[in-house]
């Protein structure tokens, strides 16, 4: 198992520690909140995108506020009886 260095990262790239662990507890929320939203809507296709693909949150965000609410199937309404 390869554990990395935070410090040895932020001095190597230039970029402050507090980013680092910013962009990473970021992503981790949006992570979580897209994929326990995609497993109760069961598309199986967008969990696994969104458990392997890594960007920021971006398309985390862009699947709770957007490609959630789109149908992929279409079903009849149902009418109501009287």
């Amino acid at each position: 198992m390869v554990f990395y260095d935070l410090g040895l990262i932020s001095s190597l790239t230039g970029i402050p520690l507090w980013l680092i662990a910013f962009a990473a507890v970021w992503s981790l929320v949006w992570k979580g909140i897209a994929l326990w939203k995609s497993a109760r809507l069961r598309h199986p296709v967008w969990f696994i995108i969104i458990l392997v693909v890594n960007t920021l949150g971006i398309l985390e965000i862009l699947y709770i506020f957007l490609f959630s609410r789109i149908s992929l199937e279409s079903k009849p309404k149902k009418r109501k009886r009287r």
